[in-house]
């Protein structure tokens, strides 16, 4: 099979990405042996002190292990209202001191900031962050369409995690993902295991965006590991079935998915296979910015 590429990625074998170097090199293995050629490590909405912490350790993991492309932000720069697993608290305002402390906490590395359009500063947060050579994705927002496609307009290229996390499409107001579909400079990625968005619907993404869909795990320290308890950043995650949820809740804490399930999940739905094979490995690195 290609050589899948995940960009959007917390964790697997039992380990998160940020933890140690050798839980994050641990992890990155487990996903390689589940057909998973290369990722980039996605972390958490964080308090500074512990992104900075989380980021060096990915960075040192990336010196020893190639197949780790650099580092995926899923925050901090969210709407509260649509946090879903990330810790409330750990959430910021895409200020110019707080970008740039990004960017230079990561040294070159940052593949992909997800960030809420909304919020104040956003649009220029986007401008810049692109101008660096980031990848910038609209998730866990609020947003309406007309906002999203000004985001697309500064320069954001891509949609975290489809129909999660974000307004539905509705008739008189279409959201992020009707803003993206219509739009050709815009990639969407979508979770395809069968529990974050419904099967049937990920097909017809497939076929309203052709070329245009990027298939994510989304999975944290349970992928390919067993059921259990599990630490998702700050938050406690209970894992039953092989579905991860904030430990109480019915909130979705990430997914325990591999590209190859995510591929056979597609396939099943009707998507053809050399469609979600590409979604997973050659659309996923032009979404980053890699040939």
């Amino acid at each position: 099979m290609t050589d899948l590429t995940d960009i959007h990625c917390h964790g697997g074998g039992g380990h998160a990405f940020g933890d140690t170097v050798d839980g994050t090199l641990a992890a990155a293995a487990a996903h390689r042996e589940a057909g998973t050629g290369t990722l980039v490590a996605s972390l958490v909405s964080l308090p500074r002190h512990e992104s900075a912490r989380q980021i060096g350790v990915v960075r040192r993991a990336m010196e020893q292990d190639p197949g780790i492309l650099g580092i995926h932000l899923e925050g901090p720069f969210l709407a509260a209202s649509r946090k879903g697993a990330h810790d409330p608290g750990s959430l910021a305002l895409p200020t110019p001191d707080e970008v740039r402390w990004l960017l230079d906490a990561t040294g070159g590395d940052l593949r992909q900031v997800t960030l809420a359009p909304e919020l104040p500063g956003a649009l220029d947060a986007i401008k810049t962050l692109v101008e660096a050579g980031v990848t910038v994705a609209i998730g866990h927002t609020d947003a309406g369409a007309a906002l999203v496609r000004d985001a697309f307009d500064r320069g954001a290229t891509l949609v975290t995690h489809a129909f999660n996390a974000m307004p539905a499409v509705a008739a008189r107001e279409i959201g992020p993902v009707g803003a993206a579909l219509a739009d050709e400079r815009v990639r969407i990625e979508v979770i395809a295991d069968g529990v974050h968005v419904d099967p049937s619907l990920v097909a017809a993404l497939f076929r309203a965006a052709p070329g245009r869909m990027v298939l994510v795990t989304d999975a944290m320290a349970a992928a390919a590991a067993a059921d259990g308890e599990y630490r998702l950043g700050s938050r406690d995650v209970e894992v039953r079935d092989g579905r991860a949820v904030l430990a109480g809740t019915d909130t979705l804490a990430g997914s325990t998915l591999t590209l190859r399930r995510a591929i056979e999940v597609c396939v099943s739905a009707g998507v053809p296979r050399d469609q979600a094979v590409s979604a997973a490995s050659t659309t996923a690195r032009t979404a980053i910015g890699l040939a």
